[in-house]
């Protein structure tokens, strides 16, 4: 049976009231003291009731990041970031991940209110989500992640997806092509149709060129080979030149596909994908991407929520907004445009 704080008080010969001093407020206890206290807690194996405690304070030492996909290695970054602002302030950070499922998302919100957690950093998965007016309601801080508020009353930290979308076809037509494609979905997340749109801008820029869309259902390595077949399927003088992606693990689906068929890259399809994970620069065929600064939107996200946790009263929302950039590889290099 697990050892009591009494029972820990009386080995230590002390109050009650000095045993909850030693863990929650050291600094009003001696040092001889808080020595007593913990060589009492290490004999009797004593480990705190967290839970009760939490309940009592209304508030869990919790800090959630929910994203759309724990696998994918953006979100990885994304959320050590996090953890490092976390860890400095004594929290426990925990990543969940929605899957793009709009329901599993709603879920788990509602999971996380029942704890009562510290904040939550929120990537979402669409448009709109309900739980976030209970959320509020509840006064549970949240900061929304990888996606801008478009309300003044939310903290958000983003990137200026429209802006990494225009770059990135610019980038294929100054290597000469015409003919590109789209690759991503599903259309309900924002980041790829804001991406799209900012392709599709610098292609208007252009009579000469013109981009179409294959949908994809989710943004993973295998929807990425997916839409490599309907790629490849299409009449060879029809097929595009180059492919813009979504993201990363898209665009290596894409790229392994590809070279399954004894396609070349970028002789055959030029390349560009959006994130700029590890796994990019170490393709087979080194990835040009979109660079994200992955880790920095993790802090800068939970350093917003945790002001607006400590500092209710003269804490201001922002909605930050970070600029991507073009990391070019192999993936894009020159190479003679097919007609």
């Amino acid at each position: 049976m697990a050892a009591s704080m009494r029972e820990v008080a009386a080995l230590a010969g002390v109050s009650m009231g000095t045993i909850s001093n030693v863990l929650n407020h050291p600094e009003l206890v001696s040092e001889a003291t808080r020595q007593r206290v913990h060589e009492a807690i290490t004999q009797l194996g004593f480990v705190r009731n967290d839970a009760a405690r939490q309940l009592r304070a209304g508030q869990s030492r919790m800090l959630a990041v929910v994203v759309l996909d724990a696998r994918n290695p953006f979100f990885v970054d994304v959320a050590s970031g996090a953890e490092e602002v976390a860890e400095a302030n004594e929290l426990l950070m925990v990543m969940i991940s929605t899957g793009e499922s709009e329901e599993r998302e709603n879920r788990q919100l509602g999971q996380l209110m029942e704890q009562r957690v510290h904040g939550i950093l929120l990537c979402p998965t669409g448009e709109s989500t309900p739980m976030l007016a209970n959320l509020d309601r509840q006064g549970t801080p949240v900061v929304l992640l990888d996606r801008g508020s478009r309300t003044p009353g939310r903290s958000s930290v983003a990137v200026d997806d429209v802006h990494g979308g225009r770059i990135a076809a610019r980038h294929l037509m100054e290597q000469g092509h015409r003919n590109l494609v789209f690759v991503g979905g599903p259309d309900t997340i924002r980041q790829v149709r804001d991406r799209r749109d900012g392709a599709l801008s610098a292609v208007a820029e252009s009579a000469s060129t013109r981009m179409r869309t294959v949908a994809t259902r989710s943004l993973s390595i295998e929807a990425g080979t997916h839409a490599a077949r309907e790629i490849l399927a299409m009449p060879p003088q029809e097929r595009p030149t180059a492919a813009f992606c979504a993201n990363d693990l898209l665009a290596l689906g894409v790229l392994q596909e590809f070279i399954q068929h004894g396609k070349r890259v970028p002789e055959d399809l030029a390349i560009v994908g959006y994130d700029d994970i590890d796994y990019a620069a170490g393709a087979a065929v080194p990835l040009t991407s979109v660079a994200q600064p992955r880790n920095e939107l993790g802090r800068a996200a939970a350093e917003l929520l945790l002001d607006q946790v400590n500092n209710p009263d003269t804490h201001r929302h922002q909605q930050l907004s970070f600029t991507p950039t073009l990391v070019v590889r192999e993936s894009t290099a020159a190479c003679p445009v097919r007609g």
